[in-house]
């Protein structure tokens, strides 16, 4: 067994089905069409419903392993010289809650996301629902040349989310969708909202990491450096080396280091 389904954990196919039919009966319907997905995720059991909905059932084990990723980060974060800033959910309703909660800010900033729709409990379960999108791409499934022309829009929607003071905090390819030729961002999580310096250091740093391997350092930091201050860019090399432990990143930070260290250099001799 997959590791990741191993620490998901498989949730009893009764509480299933009383989800589905409590989402049948919220939303006015007799019969629903239900595809489960095979999401590489630690955090919940993704479905379809009607083509309509997108569905993540989040389990008492999903909230624990949440909660046990979270330190982990916060130990990270102290580590890279900061402390640690992201928020953990010990309940999986706090969890769907803080998810919808991050969704809808980022859809009344004009950020690209799936419209959130609702959040609730069922028996214990936590219960979110998104819109679904029918035609997507994630980034890392797209080739490089559309990567590299897609990549100041990202820093731009990144960057708009920073502008008012929030964060994505789990920015990844997996996470970065094309859909109808325009990105969108998914899986936002929850920030301590006090520490913008450190949270938009950290979300650009993650970015780099997404795109260096696919257009290069030096791609990357040009694409960053068109909606960041250098000040910004150099405030993400505390995170380099934090975020290349993660497993769900492989990038050359030593290169990638040396590019933002160049945006410095130029920005002393103007």
């Amino acid at each position: 067994m997959d590791i990741r389904q191993l620490a998901r954990g498989s949730i009893e196919w009764d509480r299933i089905e009383r989800v589905i039919r409590t989402l049948a009966d919220r939303h006015d319907r007799d019969v629903v069409r239900v595809e489960f997905l095979e999401a590489d995720n630690w955090l919940s059991t993704p479905c379809v419903i009607d083509e309509e909905f997108f569905v993540k059932i989040v389990s008492r084990q999903n909230a624990l392993v949440h909660a046990l990723l979270t330190t982990g980060r916060n130990v990270g974060a102290v580590s890279s010289g900061t402390g640690g800033f992201f928020d953990r959910f010990d309940t999986p309703l706090e969890m769907v809650e803080h998810e919808y909660e991050a969704t809808e800010r980022m859809h009344e900033i004009g950020v690209n996301a799936p419209s959130p729709i609702e959040a609730f409990e069922v028996n214990g379960l936590g219960v979110l629902v998104l819109e679904y999108l029918p035609e997507f791409e994630t980034l890392d499934s797209v080739d490089d040349a559309t990567v590299a022309e897609l990549a100041p829009d990202l820093f731009a929607m990144l960057a708009t989310v920073h502008d008012h003071g929030l964060a994505h905090g789990d920015l990844r390819s997996e996470n970065i969708l094309l859909c109808d030729d325009d990105l969108y961002f998914i899986d936002a999580t929850s920030v301590t909202g006090d520490r913008v310096s450190e949270t938009t250091a950290y979300d650009l740093a993650c970015g780099l990491a997404v795109l260096e391997p696919r257009i290069g350092a030096r791609g990357a930091v040009e694409a960053a450096s068109s909606a960041y201050e250098p000040r910004e860019l150099l405030a993400a090399r505390r995170f380099l080396d934090f975020v290349r432990l993660r497993p769900d990143h492989e990038f050359d930070s030593t290169t990638l280091r040396s590019e933002l260290e160049k945006v410095a250099d130029i920005e002393q001799r103007r």
